[in-house]
């Protein structure tokens, strides 16, 4: 068992999670109230790439995104004296474009199926917006806004080709479970493959199951009078 690949995917999904909170919430609410512009269902449109764009292939943008001959990677080499890509910072840049349809969607489904009654009688009693979303909005959006860091984290935990793409192999610093798993089987242990792949079959198991115990249990809250 590569313990040092799987602490490195665990502090990877961790911070990747706590990023994709604090753009998803205010992103969630904004698709979920917002005006309904024709450029809203862009937005959207991007949001959701991830899910339908081949993992290699949003790897390979990222790479030439953050490479030392774009205006970002160069930057980032100026002020640190490192690259972003194979690195963990980089590593974590993909993570969070990867996973961020897994925490917007729900967040915004969240936001959606709150009561609108309820915020314009908080708008008209005075409240300001911004109170009334941190309020009002995000405890009823609370199972939602769960399901999204759960997705998230889990989400992450498994990535291969974003992070094969844009962090490559490096032991300690950009090699992940997945990528761990792969090297196994590349080196005919499928022994150590099996033990890993058996982890995080385990942990994707009880992540789902978590998930829908968690928004049995809002839903019911939620009912109850």
């Amino acid at each position: 068992m590569d313990w040092q690949a799987i602490m490195l995917s665990v502090r990877l999904a961790a911070a990747t999670t706590g990023i994709l909170l604090i753009i998803a919430l205010p992103l969630g609410a904004w698709l979920a109230y917002g005006p309904r512009r024709w450029w809203r269902t862009a937005i959207e449109a991007v949001v959701a790439l991830p899910l339908v764009l081949p993992p290699t292939v949003l790897g390979f943008y990222a790479l030439l995104a953050l490479g030392p001959r774009s205006p970002v990677g160069r930057a980032y080499e100026d002020l640190t004296g490192s690259l972003l890509p194979f690195s963990f910072t980089g590593l974590l840049v993909g993570s969070v474009l990867f996973s961020l349809p897994f925490a917007v969607q729900p967040i915004a489904a969240g936001f959606a199926g709150v009561d609108r009654r309820l915020l314009e009688a908080s708008w008209s009693l005075g409240e300001s917006r911004p109170r009334t979303l941190t309020r009002i909005a995000v405890p009823l959006a609370l199972p939602g806004i769960v399901t999204g860091a759960v997705l998230s984290f889990a989400h992450t935990i498994g990535e291969f080709g974003v992070v094969l793409m844009l962090g490559g192999n490096l032991p300690g610093e950009t090699r992940t479970v997945s990528i761990s798993i792969y090297d196994s089987v590349q080196s005919m242990d499928y022994e150590a493959a099996g033990r890993t792949s058996l982890l995080l079959l385990v942990f994707s198991f009880a992540v789902l199951a978590a998930t829908y115990t968690l928004q049995r249990r809002f839903t019911h809250a939620g009912a109850t009078p």
